[in-house]
């Protein structure tokens, strides 16, 4: 998949296309329904298949305390849309120029003079152009005007209601993360690099990997069974991962994701590893000594061993970077 990362400036981006424009957080089921009805049509027309997704989130820019934390990284929202069969992505820098600009002028400009769009869709909650002021409606009227067609996004329904951005949000920071798997047709996982932290896991009986997420968005505090994809092994590793403060050893600590490997005791420190969340164990909690905390620890990691003879990493479906 081609990636241009300034289509509206000194990118030459592609001619004649089918193209869907949205935010693309966690590119989730409902994403990825608009994003092969594109690729299909775009097979049919013997046109390219497009994305379009902004950066930064425009509430970020526009509304900064309001902004949501993001399921996705840029890099990451790139690698699900290319799974999806898009030739190519442009991603629009999000600035307060472009906000700026009347939906009307954006279509005229961008979607007609610029990219000489067949078809567009986009969700029916998608707002674009100065005060929000364009829709689905908009570039429908408009296409008949100016010779595309435009069209509202597939929807996709889980549980009765709609598959969205923000359903896997709060399912995320719910911690419910086999919840949030079902919206995303996959398992949830942050990227990190490994730091080195003060060994207290290794002291413990348990050494961890300190992993630093690039994610905006991390699963509530609670123990996960997790699984670690380290590239220089070339593999994939079941562990446990506690994301907490640590109640039992320190006070008032800042918030941390430690993952235990299972069968694992190499150093990699500075390392980049993807940490995937397969279910929640339990909530963190404070114990009364560390001896009750080591006890509880051993219950988890034989828990997880148990799951992992039946599941190998190796086995699982798992989005590998």
């Amino acid at each position: 998949m081609d990636v241009l990362r300034d289509p509206l400036g000194n990118d030459d981006p592609p001619q004649r296309t089918v193209l869907s424009i949205g935010n693309f957080d966690g590119v989730h089921l409902g994403h990825q329904a608009v994003l092969r009805h594109v690729v299909e049509r775009a097979r049919e027309l013997e046109a390219v298949p497009a994305a379009m997704t902004l950066d930064p989130h425009p509430v970020k820019l526009l509304r900064p305390r309001q902004a949501p934390r993001l399921v996705s990284t840029l890099e990451q929202r790139l690698q699900l849309i290319e799974r999806t069969g898009i030739a190519v992505t442009m991603v629009v820098p999000f600035t307060h120029r472009l906000a700026r600009m009347e939906a009307v002028d954006f279509v005229r400009s961008v979607i007609v003079d610029r990219l000489q769009v067949r078809e567009v869709y986009i969700g029916a909650n998608f707002r674009f152009g100065a005060d929000r002021g364009g829709d689905v409606n908009l570039l429908v009227a408009m296409g008949r005007e100016l010779g595309f067609v435009a069209a509202s996004a597939p929807t996709v329904v889980t549980d009765g209601e709609v598959v969205s951005s923000t359903r896997v949000r709060r399912a995320v920071a719910a911690g419910r993360v086999e919840n949030a798997a079902r919206l995303l047709g996959r398992s949830v996982y942050v990227d990190g690099s490994v730091l080195e932290g003060k060994r207290l896991g290794t002291k413990l009986g348990f050494p961890t990997l300190n992993v630093e997420s690039e994610n905006e968005l991390v699963p509530a505090l609670g123990v996960y069974l997790t699984a670690v994809h380290i590239p220089s092994f070339g593999r994939t590793f079941g562990s446990v991962t506690n994301v907490g403060v640590r109640p039992t050893v320190y006070e008032n600590s800042v918030t941390t994701i430690e993952s235990h490997v299972l069968d694992f005791a190499a150093d990699i420190y500075r390392e980049r590893v993807r940490l995937y969340f397969l279910t929640r164990l339990r909530n963190e909690q404070s114990f009364p000594s560390t001896t009750d905390l080591m006890a509880q620890i051993r219950r988890d990691v034989s828990g997880a061993r148990g799951w992992f003879a039946d599941h190998p990493p190796e086995t699982l479906d798992l989005i590998l970077p």
